[in-house]
């Protein structure tokens, strides 16, 4: 059989015996899907390229340190790496988080008065008030915030990204933002 025919376990042993050519089968194979799932996330093309290479980077690391364990899911494992280094870019990222109030305006509306330097070191500090917020949500809150606010994901997407279900992800929502006005409550914020 010819190697382009292989199952991906054959070409990743095969890669591991230093067949290069399997490697670069096993990229082509996967490419599309692993480059279509970062684009969903972070909606920006050079990003994605960006991306896309590190997770074959960090796959082709994995492979060559024997930390890969073969359980014939390959492009799940891919897209899981790309979609951990997508999080670990948004949790290092200073972008903004909108939030919903408690009385259902966005948080973002409160940052569109003139730009004196009152307001601007007022919109800092709510923006560094509500990064905090959101860094204090537990793990799997922060993550469904973060894919649906920065990556604009469905929740169908978010749970196929997450490995849950799709009530799983709406419910981790719906708890972020509960917890979140709750903090902004308790630690009595004024975002206005």
């Amino acid at each position: 059989m010819q190697i382009i025919h292989y199952a991906d376990a054959e070409l990743i042993h095969a890669f591991i015996e230093g067949n290069e050519r399997a490697l670069e089968i096993l990229i082509n194979r996967h490419k599309d899907k692993v480059y279509t799932s970062i684009y969903m996330l972070v909606k920006d093309k050079y990003l994605a390229e960006d991306f896309f290479q590190d997770t074959f980077l960090k796959i082709i690391k994995t492979i060559k340190e024997g930390r890969y364990s073969e359980q014939g899911k390959f492009l799940p494992w891919a897209i899981r790496v790309a979609h951990n280094l997508c999080m670990d870019y948004f949790r290092r990222s200073r972008q903004n988080i909108p939030v919903t109030l408690p009385d259902g305006q966005d948080i973002s509306s409160l940052f569109t008065t003139e730009a004196t330097p009152l307001n601007i070191i007022e919109k800092k500090q709510v923006h560094a008030s509500v990064r905090r917020l959101i860094e204090e949500l537990p793990e799997d809150q922060r993550e469904v915030i973060v894919l649906r606010i920065y990556a604009d994901q469905s929740f169908k997407e978010i749970a196929d990204l997450t490995g849950v279900s799709i009530n799983t992800a709406l419910g981790r929502m719906r708890y972020a933002l509960i917890n979140l006005r709750k903090m902004i409550s308790d630690n009595q914020l004024v975002l206005r």
